[in-house]
């Protein structure tokens, strides 16, 4: 009796409390209302605590009231290692070792949305495991020249292809309750100058290319935060840039995430106050040099703004804006009751990683069918190269991982042959060492010196010995090279790699050069190459994705997301002499001419051209059919084509979409990308592949009207296996 007026008194005593619990609290409640009821009981100290960093990559939430802090990751190919709160030296924990994830050149030369939404989930689930809220990725800007050295970091040159390719990931990621940060808006297109180039494009440009993927991110994939860019555009930076966030992104978007800073991408409280920038990061000097110093109070964003608020020479409901969008994102996340648990260095999640560098593998050349390459008819392969060797999961800049293991080209390719075929391994070339900057106390490698002839005559005279040989090169992630911070000095390949792929194919005319990198490259030799593959960085399980293409257990199906020049004066960017500016302003005189569009404009032979990818099997286009041949604006047009596997192998085709527009009032490209579909096929198998174009894909940017316009008249609906091999073709007029 005793026990049960004790219980009762203890519930009549807590049932109040229960009744009283706060809506912010409260997990079935609409968002907003929670948003508003946990606004009106901070005070201004803590609004203006939540929108600035406290640590490196953490930010303060409200302990009094129980809103967690918001703690961000280093993406998009992999969770990055933890670091020292004030220090950007690795905190040398034991379990946080990752596994790394195709970089997204890769995902994009899959051309599958189905690898873009397996990628976004299982990083997601990666990220959520670690207790991180924001993951810094995906990054979308376009790839405009091929000597910018974060181009690997992006999904290429077309904005179609990017904004297919970006939505499935973002939704992939945040159904873990993580948000993706949608980086670098806008016109982040090369490093060199990064943090001041003012870019001066057209608003049509702006608004065709690039911009497209970040309001597909935004508006088809709900993405809960935005990333800034370094650069200036109309003479404002980025990161609080009025047009570019308040104007586009936040009113013309519809965008009620949060706008974040690059780290050290702040410059002037007044700006970042007015002209729609919510979190600032990385502001100590300029939110990358080593070192450490509590400054975060100092911060544009802190005690500066603060003293304007107390001061009333600032607006406090501009400041509830950015502090509503900070909620809206914990509640998204942290504070979600419906986030999962999440898991980290998975065998499902290599196996993912595997399965997205398989799709991703383009074989560009196959000459003589050298590839695939058959066991039973090998006693010897040479394998040549650094990038056979060389960890690629560390390096570039923030993408830089410590990934839980790296499987080399090599031990791939050694693993693949198993013991019935001897392997063997010679360098061929070297590159200067590189300082790995997360450990503390690193201590730069003393210079040494690299006699690059001896190296080559090794690897020739080895190679004379072989049934095949595989070069292993390209690009690495050392500054200058696909390294965040610096660009390119050159189309060329580094390190005297042509003079050693030239003299390999003398030595033995069955030798295959695999490129490793997030770039195109000058191929001097390759008329004399029979097989050439671009391999990408694909993370931890690269070698063994680019075993099982070598081999054939996978047939290669990916394609190329941007274009290989055969010169680099044959690019847009530097054919127009923009690149890389005067030092303040850089001006792109190409415009909407990008990639492909240039080249079709100029009537350049592509060394190897947009969306271009072999196949072990080969495909058959059948007549391309329009459902009607006349179509108004509120119409869509369905047109079909069969296409069938004529070969002996199954394997898979991307079959691409380009719309041409020959008479409008405006310039416009040849044929434009606007619809792709990856279609798996059997050997012997045919599928009717279908295509719906809709007012939009028929459509361009009037910058006199500020508006996006289709005027009536004949288009071509153009279908092909690549940008330069149109198989089918059908007209259609827009009334």
């Amino acid at each position: 009796m005793k026990r049960n007026f004790i219980l009762l008194l203890l519930w009549a005593v807590a049932l109040p409390l229960f009744a009283q619990t706060p809506v912010y609290l409260n997990s079935a409640a609409p968002l907003e209302d929670r948003v508003e009821d946990a606004l009106q009981r901070m005070t201004l100290e803590e609004k203006v605590a939540m929108l600035h960093a406290q640590s490196k990559f953490s930010s303060p939430g409200v302990p009094r009231l129980g809103i967690p802090e918001n703690w961000m990751s280093d993406g998009p190919h992999g969770i990055r290692a933890e670091v020292l709160w004030d220090e950007w030296y690795g905190a040398n924990w034991t379990n946080d070792s990752c596994i790394a994830f195709p970089a997204l050149t890769a995902l994009a030369a899959s051309w599958n949305p189905e690898m873009a939404a397996l990628y976004g989930r299982s990083i997601g689930e990666e990220a959520r495991y670690r207790n991180k809220n924001v993951l810094l990725g995906p990054g979308v800007n376009i790839y405009r020249t091929p000597l910018n050295g974060r181009n690997f970091e992006y999904m290429g040159e077309d904005p179609f292809l990017a904004s297919a390719m970006v939505v499935p990931y973002i939704q992939g990621v945040q159904q873990n309750g993580v948000a993706a940060c949608v980086k670098h808006f806008a016109l982040n297109n090369q490093e060199l100058d990064r943090d001041h180039i003012n870019v001066q494009v057209s608003d049509r440009a702006l608004y065709e290319i690039y911009l497209p993927a970040f309001k597909a991110a935004v508006q088809q994939g709900g993405a809960w935060a935005i990333m800034g860019a370094y650069n200036q555009y109309k003479n404002q930076h980025c990161c609080h840039n009025r047009y570019l966030l308040n104007d586009v992104l936040k009113r013309d978007w519809g965008f009620d995430g949060v706008a974040v800073s690059d780290w050290g991408g702040v410059h002037d409280t007044q700006e970042a106050i007015d002209n729609g920038l919510d979190m600032e990061f990385g502001t100590w000097t300029n939110g990358l040099d080593w070192g450490k110093s509590d400054a975060y109070n100092q911060y544009y964003l802190a005690q500066p703004y603060l003293q304007l608020l107390k001061s009333g020479q600032a607006d406090e409901e501009v400041l509830n804006d950015k502090v509503r969008r900070i909620l809206r994102l914990v509640f998204r996340t942290t504070m979600s009751p419906n986030r999962p648990y999440g898991s980290f260095g998975t065998p499902e999640h290599a196996a993912a990683g595997r399965r997205i560098a398989e799709e991703g593998i383009v074989l560009l050349q196959n000459n003589r069918n050298v590839l695939p390459i058959d066991l039973s008819e090998m006693k010897h392969i040479l394998v040549v190269g650094e990038n056979a060797v060389k960890r690629m999961t560390v390096g570039g800049g923030s993408s830089s991982l410590k990934a839980k293991y790296e499987v080399s080209p090599l031990a791939g390719i050694q693993a693949r042959a198993g013991n019935a075929v001897r392997v063997t391994y010679v360098r061929g070339y070297e590159s200067p060492a590189e300082r790995e900057q997360d450990v503390k106390g690193a201590k730069d490698p003393q210079a040494k010196t690299i006699d690059a002839v001896a190296l080559r005559t090794e690897a020739v005279n080895a190679a004379k010995q072989a049934d095949v040989v595989l070069f292993i090169g390209g690009l690495n992630k050392n500054p200058g090279q696909d390294c965040e911070g610096a660009d390119r000095a050159a189309l060329e390949l580094p390190y005297e790699q042509d003079l050693l792929i030239a003299d390999l194919v003398k030595a033995n005319p069955n030798t295959v050069v695999v490129i490793i990198s997030g770039n195109a490259v000058a191929m001097p030799w390759v008329a004399q190459v029979p097989a050439i593959v671009a391999a990408w960085y694909n993370g931890a399980e690269a070698g063994n994705a680019l075993a099982a293409v070598l081999f054939g257990d996978v047939n290669p199906s990916g394609k190329l997301p941007f274009t290989f020049p055969a010169r680099l004066q044959d690019n847009g960017a530097h054919a127009a002499g923009d690149y890389p500016g005067d030092g303040r302003n850089v001006v792109y005189h190409d415009d909407i001419f990008v990639g492909y569009r240039w080249l079709d404009r100029e009537k350049i032979r592509p060394l190897f051209a947009f969306g271009h990818g072999l196949s072990y099997t080969a495909f058959q286009y059948g007549k391309a059919v329009a459902g009607k041949s006349k179509i108004t604006a509120a119409d869509t047009l369905t047109v079909t084509l069969p296409v069938k596997n004529a070969g002996t192998r199954d394997g898979a085709e991307v079959v691409q979409l380009y719309i041409s527009d020959r008479k409008a009032s405006l310039p416009r490209p040849l044929k434009e990308l606007k619809g792709f579909k990856k279609v798996f096929l059997k050997a012997g198998e045919e599928q009717t592949v279908t295509f719906t174009i809709d007012h939009a894909a028929l459509s361009f940017y009037d910058d006199a009207k500020g508006a996006w316009i289709a005027e009536p008249g004949e288009f071509e609906a153009l279908i092909g296996s690549s940008s330069a091999n149109i198989k089918t073709k059908v007209k259609f007029t827009l009334q």
